[in-house]
Formats: structure tokens, sequence, C-alpha cells
């Protein structure tokens, strides 16, 4: 029985969302949501949307703070000492200041000491510098085609539950009309029976055709509740607020030139391997920082200072001293215990790697695109064979009861074909929602443009 399989996938897929969020409460008002509205509110209010947007800002910070170690750097400080015990001067003997034949010691300073300086810096040559400016760029861009890829992952995974609620709303209609035939059914042999014109076999055959059909009704019921909270989550909405979806559960053919269009495209327009390209970019960046090592650094350094001296706490009458002064500093590493080798070296290694990933990406998705193309080829088939079998089984329902009406069939004969008819209904929606997912799958592929409205 296929839509039982069905029903079981949407348990798995959806039942988190009923752990998470719990019973219903209170009643708040209802929305409508057409699958347009559906993409756009996850747009705006999805987690991991919010979450990609925030890495992008950091990110833009981050090409801040880069360019912030090219800037003069300019510090303030201050600092009062106090000397428990006063620093000597060592006077060695026999000379012309010490003519005693042991060394003296002479007092420096005063107890107190204050001291106020103003220091400027200012890089003028740094290969380190000038790349990770660079590199904050390139990780800009990193962010952005991060946060595109969440994007279109979000509306993939948001397409596809606006799709199971469409299935499971037109399962609970074909298992509550398989129902009320099967309720209708046994209310007109208990009536031939009661005429004695049926049997009680009959009788006692519908009642069970009745009880079997309802449990798959309350199962079917309960999956469409649980695919509507699975939306939910998604579009973050409350899971108290009644939610229902406006959309045609149908076959919309998907245009052949389009199609091979943006699949020829699908490699130039995926996010994701945008963003292998930008971290290979990042990391030749990342090579060239190892490698600036072995440049000399360049700056210049200027300082002026105020201080002073005393032993009283008369402010006024300080003598204070002031001193400037600026320079230049030039500095290179000689050597490093070959540190600078090791690193330059596994800056390569970890491109290979991205370059590798890139690659095997690029393979998996032109059989992702292409898998999803045959799957749409393959629903089509099963809508035409489906739409087929559905004609074929509400005529041979009508067949069957005008048969037992007039005494030639039997209820088991009609029962049959009410089951059939259950089945190529169920089978033609399951058909439907494949080809929606397939097709869904290969926009996300070939990134189709989303579109809000």
């Amino acid at each position: 029985m296929r839509f039982s399989s069905i029903n079981i996938i949407i348990f798995i897929f959806l039942s988190v969302s009923v752990f998470q969020y719990g019973t219903v409460g209170q009643e708040k008002e209802s929305l409508t949501l057409t699958l347009a509205d559906a993409i756009g509110m996850a747009l705006e209010k999805n987690w991991d949307i919010q979450i990609s947007n925030q890495d992008v800002l950091k990110a833009e910070e981050q090409i801040n703070e880069a360019y912030a170690n090219a800037y003069p750097r300019l510090e303030l400080s201050g600092q009062y000492v106090r000397y428990v015990e006063l620093p000597v001067m060592f006077i060695p003997p026999n000379t012309a200041f010490n003519p005693s034949p042991n060394t003296m010691t002479f007092k420096l300073g005063s107890d107190n000491s204050y001291n106020g300086t103003i220091s400027l810096s200012q890089v003028l040559y740094s290969q380190k510098v000038n790349t990770a400016i660079k590199i904050a760029d390139d990780y800009s861009q990193f962010a952005r085609a991060g946060s595109s890829a969440t994007l279109q992952s979000t509306v993939l995974s948001v397409k596809k539950a606006f799709y199971s609620v469409l299935l499971m709303k037109e399962l609970v209609k074909v298992t509550k009309q398989s129902y009320e035939s099967a309720l209708a059914s046994y209310n007109n042999i208990s009536a031939l029976y009661r005429q004695g014109v049926a049997s009680e076999y009959d009788q006692l055959r519908a009642e069970v055709q009745v009880a079997n059909v309802q449990p798959a009704m309350i199962q079917t019921e309960n999956n469409f509740t649980l695919s509507v909270n699975y939306l939910k989550s998604l579009l973050s909405i409350d899971i108290n607020t009644p939610l229902e979806v406006k959309g045609e559960f149908d076959y919309t053919k998907a245009d052949s030139t389009l199609i091979e269009e943006t699949s020829a495209a699908a490699l130039a327009n995926n996010p994701f391997l945008r963003q292998l390209e930008l971290q290979e970019a990042l990391l030749d960046k990342s090579y060239i920082i190892e490698r600036s090592e072995y440049f000399p650094m360049l700056a210049f350094f200027g300082q002026y200072s105020y201080q002073t001296q005393d032993n009283t706490f008369k402010f006024k009458d300080y003598n204070w001293a002031k001193s400037m002064m600026f320079g230049l500093q030039l500095s290179y590493t000689l050597f490093d215990g070959f540190r600078r080798g090791a690193r330059m070296e596994q800056a390569i290694i970890d491109k290979q790697k991205v370059t590798l990933t890139r690659r095997k990406v690029e393979d998996g998705l032109k059989i992702q695109v292409l898998q999803a193309r045959l799957k749409m080829n393959e629903a089509e088939r099963k809508i035409y064979a489906q739409d087929k079998n559905l004609k074929q089984a509400d005529k041979t329902v009508s067949i069957a009861q005008t048969r037992f009406k007039n005494g030639i069939g039997t209820q088991l004969e009609l029962i049959d074909t009410q089951t059939a008819l259950t089945f190529a209904a169920t089978n033609r929606a399951q058909a439907i929602y494949e080809y929606l997912i397939a097709k869904s799958d290969w926009e996300y592929a070939v990134s189709i443009p989303i579109r809000k409205n």
C-alpha cells in the first residue's frame, strides 16, 4: 500500500516538531499562506537565514578590523610609581668620584615618580597587513555566498514542507471520500438487509470495510497536522497559531527550454561552489601571509613624554621634564626553527583539499541536476498513467454500484472497486507530489532565482 509508506516517511520527517513545540494552547488568529507567502516569510523569519545574515555583518566588521592594522596607532598612558626603596647607582672604588677603597652607592630619584606618554606608530611596509586586508574582503564575499547557500537550502525545505502539507491535505480528502463511500455503502446494504434483499454476510462485510477505512483516515489527519507543524517551524510561526495553506495541488509541466538553459548554467550559479572558489582564493592569500614572514616589516614610531619626580605632594611646585623622540624600526626574523616553511606547506595542502572538494561537488551537482530531471520525467509518466487509471477506477465503481443494485454484482466486487479507486487517487496524489519535489530539487540544483512574490 503506497500511501502507508508516505505516512511513515512524513512521520519520521516531521515528528521532531511535535516534541519541540508541545501541545496546542489558546487559539490565535489564523494565517493563510500561499507558497510565495511562505517563502517570503521564511526569508524574513527563518532562524538559519537570520544567523547567516549575522555572519555577513560580522564579515563586514572584519574588513574594518583588517584596515585598522594599516592606520596609525595612537596610545596615551600615565604612570605613578611610589618607591619603597630608591634605585641606586654604584660608584667603583679608587676613582675621582670615590677615592675610598670600597664601592659606594648613590640613591637616584625621588620617592614619587609621575610619567605621562603619548605614542604614535605607523606601519610603512608589511606584506602581511596588505594581504590581510584582501583576505577580509574575500571573506566578506565568502560569507555572502554562504548566506545565499543557506537561503537556497531554506527555500528548498519550505517548498518540500509546503508540498507535504498539500499532499496530506489531498490524502485527507481521499480517505474521507473513501470513508464516506464505505459508510454510504454500509447504510445502503443495511437497508437492503432489513428488507431481506441483502444477506447478513453482506452487511457484516460492509461494516468491516468502514472499520478498516476509519484508522487510515485518522492517521492521515494526524500526518496532516504534523506536516503543518513542521512548516510552522521553518517559518518561525508559533505552534499555537492556526495555519491554512492555499494552493492547487496539481501538475504543471516545466518549460523544457528553461530546463535546458538553466541546467547548463548550474555550475556557474551554484552558491556553494562559489563558496569553495572563494575559499581557494582565501587559502592562496593565506599562503602569501605565511610567506610574508620572510619579508621585513618597517614602521615609524614617535613618543612624547611628560615626567617628574618629587618627595612632596605639592604638585604646583613640581619640576616637570619634557622629552620627545621619533624614529624608524625595521624588524626581520632570521631563524624560527623552520616554522614558516611548515606553515606555507600547510597552506598549500589546505588549498589542494578545497580544490579536490570543489571538483567533487561539481561532479555531484551534475548528477544531482540529471537525477532531478529524470525524476521529473518519471513523475510525469506516473501522473499520466494515474490520470487514466483514476478515470477507469471511477467508472468501475459506477458499474459495480449499478451491478450490485440490480442484483448482478456482489458486495465484495463493490468493495474491491472502491478500494481500487482510493488507491488510484492516492497514487495520483503521490505522483504529483513526486513531481513537485523533483522540480524543487532541480530548482535548487540549478539555483533558480528566488522570488518572494
